[in-house]
């Protein structure tokens, strides 16, 4: 029978780290880290809880994936390159078939981004999964939240809502949409846009709670309001079909787990916005959001997804 470290030896300890920063991995009390010159760390963590964050039949695999994903989110909306991470597991019980899926999700991403698993804890309880993620960012170049500009373009990288209606379809909404579901269980974090926004973007958050509930983020910390054009929001066929279904106008302002980027950018540096990002409103003196519909405004005053209210 597995004990708790012949669980993280057989499923999880890699011989070899990917990154010279990476001293001491799994195997002592402490990992070690060394931070070259120049650079700051950032750090996050995430937890995913069962019946909360994911449905009880989740595949594995894809649980696996989407908990490294939405940290990598995080450190691509501050510009950081991902170096390492830990790894928090509280199991019901050992299930050898589930945690050689779990570690194939999240090792295969791990691999694709160069992110070294340096220890964690393994404890027995309800199913819960934490990922603490550590990335590297030149210092003084951190994207940050505080800092858009009046007359900032507001941009997002991809589309938005798949994952939104991912979560619909899950609920019982009868659709096809095999894009939607796999948006909603294996996002992509988008690293290498993240990166290239140093020195582009004044400020930058991740769409985990939805678009409106984390562009507020920006607002609020900034001191400045906006305006969305909702004609120009980057929607899928899907999302569109199922707005003209259902009336629901809103699901993708307010729908989570897209994990795109939403970001602000000084006009004169638009041209230096990457590719498949979208233009989708403007930072404004007067605070609080406004949505532009065919070519009425109204104040927005619906909120993202929040664990307590």
């Amino acid at each position: 029978m597995l004990t708790e470290f012949s669980l993280i030896d057989k499923f999880f300890k890699k011989e070899t780290q990917q990154n010279s920063e990476t001293r001491l991995g799994i195997g002592d009390d402490c990992a070690l880290l060394a931070i070259p010159n120049g650079y700051e760390l950032a750090i996050t963590t995430d937890t995913m809880v069962e019946n909360v964050h994911f449905f009880a039949d989740a595949n594995p695999i894809q649980l696996g994936h989407k908990l490294l994903a939405v940290n990598l989110s995080d450190l691509a909306a501050m510009g950081a390159k991902p170096l390492a991470i830990t790894l928090a597991l509280t199991l019901p019980r050992i299930d050898e078939h589930w945690l050689s899926a779990f570690s194939q999700g999240l090792l295969t991403l791990a691999q694709r981004y160069n992110v070294d698993l340096i220890g964690g804890d393994t404890t027995k309880g309800a199913l819960t999964l934490t990922v603490q993620a550590i990335g590297l960012v030149p210092n003084k170049q951190a994207l940050k939240r505080s800092t858009a500009q009046v007359g900032d373009i507001i941009y997002m990288t991809g589309l938005l809502g798949d994952a939104g209606l991912g979560l619909k379809i899950k609920q019982g909404y009868e659709c096809q949409s095999k894009n939607a579901l796999m948006r909603f269980h294996e996002p992509m974090p988008r690293i290498e846009i993240g990166l290239a926004l140093r020195n582009v973007a004044s400020a930058c958050v991740d769409i985990s709670d939805g678009l409106v509930g984390d562009l507020s983020h920006i607002l609020k910390q900034s001191n400045v309001g906006a305006c969305l054009d909702f004609d120009k929001l980057p929607l899928s066929d899907d999302v569109k079909k199922y707005i003209e279904k259902t009336g629901d106008k809103f699901m993708p302002l307010i729908a989570g787990d897209d994990y795109e980027l939403c970001f602000t950018v000084p006009p004169k540096l638009a041209h230096r916005v990457p590719e498949n990002c979208t233009a989708i409103g403007i930072i404004e003196k007067e605070s609080g959001l406004r949505l532009k519909k065919s070519g009425h405004i109204e104040t927005f005053t619906a909120k993202g997804y929040e664990h307590f209210s």
